[in-house]
């Protein structure tokens, strides 16, 4: 089995889906069973457990099939995004899911990019370290800024494809690259997965062949016209990446290379 791990949680799926933006919770329930997730991401923000009917998120969620990712999401101080990341901890322990001690660690810089807050990010990361959790941190996708925060004791780090919702896709590959080649340098097994901007089923399976260790995405599920079709659709991207990365892709050359060799052709003359 494809297995990989993160710290103490050991995953089978690669895919990682949010619960958030979706019309409605019967809506995410299905789009959830149809990507084939193991791992969703949810945002702790109390009123973003709650919908308009008064309904609770968590209700919704099999917490025996799924493995809760906490985020802290909408976070845009360290001190707040601890502050969330001790309150998720809390309420996932109460709910007896295993998901409690890891989170998604956002800060953000402003609301207009959506844009990590590097320096944030990296007191963040400390602090919940030192907490005992295990970070999962979104960046950019500078390579400096990724290697720093594992630097700083994440446990994973997550490049953005490009800016949050935005359904750009990867627009950097070569950065993207850059993040994973530095990453791993010395541990070929740190966890590396692309979150952010995945817009449609190619993006992820860009975002696999660049040898990325999994893909997090939520709004191109979400507000797909059809998010159930969406998510089905994803689940056989990321597993088309995954196995063309394991594969080897053929180098890419200037000129053509004809598949049948010139030499040796037997020639035929009409006539003759």
């Amino acid at each position: 089995m494809d297995t990989f791990r993160i710290k103490n949680f050991e995953l089978t799926n690669r895919l990682f889906v949010g619960t958030g933006k979706y019309q409605n919770y019967e809506i995410m329930q299905k789009a959830l069973a149809a990507s084939a997730c193991q791992v969703v991401t949810v945002a702790v923000r109390r009123e973003r457990l709650v919908d308009s009917a008064g309904r609770s998120l968590l209700d919704f969620l099999d917490l025996d099939k799924y493995v809760i990712l906490p985020n802290t999401a909408g976070c845009f101080t360290a001190e707040d995004a601890i502050r969330v990341s001790l309150l998720g901890r809390d309420l996932l322990e109460k709910n007896g899911n295993k998901g409690a001690g890891w989170v998604k660690l956002e800060v953000l810089g402003d609301k207009k990019t959506l844009l990590p807050d590097p320096v944030g990010t990296i007191e963040a990361t400390k602090e919940l370290v030192k907490e005992g959790f295990t970070v999962l941190a979104y960046t950019s996708d500078d390579p400096r800024s990724a290697v720093r925060i594992k630097e700083a004791g994440a446990a994973a780090v997550m490049p953005a494809g490009s800016p949050i919702g935005s359904g750009q896709g990867i627009l950097n590959p070569l950065n993207i690259s850059l993040c994973l080649e530095l990453l791993k340098e010395g541990d070929h097994s740190f966890p590396v997965i692309v979150d952010a901007g995945v817009g449609t089923a190619s993006d992820t399976t860009i975002a696999m062949e660049l040898g990325a260790d999994g893909v997090l995405l939520n709004t191109g599920i979400a507000h797909a016209k059809d998010p159930v079709k969406m998510a089905e659709a994803m689940k056989h991207a990321l597993e088309a990446g995954r196995l063309s990365y394991q594969s080897g892709r053929i180098a890419k050359k200037r000129y053509a290379t004809a598949s049948s060799p010139f030499e040796g052709v037997i020639s035929y003359i009409p006539g003759e």
